[in-house]
């Protein structure tokens, strides 16, 4: 699900929430954001599907600590190379709250790490995320 529709999600969930009470206003809300989050995960996991002859990569690949970045919350992934020749990383960004909840996914690439090298890149969150955010490697790929 685009960031388009994600945001129709969440109006019509705060249309619903204005129109039904406070108590169905909460669970219509929660319900659509836990939606959204779902999808953009199936939508993260698709993308990491598409990768070609990729082998599990996780042990090689490292996020920093996350930190807020204008209305989004960013964590520099770091990839390091094992192998005897450049490799292209697919990594998946697990976004969580400090109850372990996924809040976000998104895909990352780190291409041309070098032979016993590391490289960087950065993660961002496809929406703002609020309170304690923790983020963790959903999976990995070395291609």
């Amino acid at each position: 699900m685009g960031r388009t529709a994600a945001g129709t999600v969440l109006g019509l969930a705060a249309a619903l929430a204005l129109t039904a009470g406070c108590d169905s206003a909460g669970d219509a809300v929660g319900g659509a954001v836990s939606s959204a989050t779902a999808a953009v995960a199936s939508a993260a996991e698709r993308k990491m599907d598409e990768v070609e002859d990729g082998v599990d990569a996780k042990g090689d690949v490292k996020t920093g600590e996350p930190r807020a970045d204008g209305d989004r919350t960013v964590t520099e992934v770091t990839a390091t190379n094992p192998g005897d020749e450049d490799a292209d990383y697919t990594v998946m960004v697990d976004f969580r709250d400090g109850d372990g909840k996924l809040l976000d996914a998104v895909v990352l690439n780190i291409d041309a790490v070098a032979p016993g090298t590391s490289k960087s890149g950065t993660a961002r969150s496809n929406r703002q995320l609020s309170g304690v955010t923790k983020t963790e490697i959903g999976r990995a790929l070395r291609h």
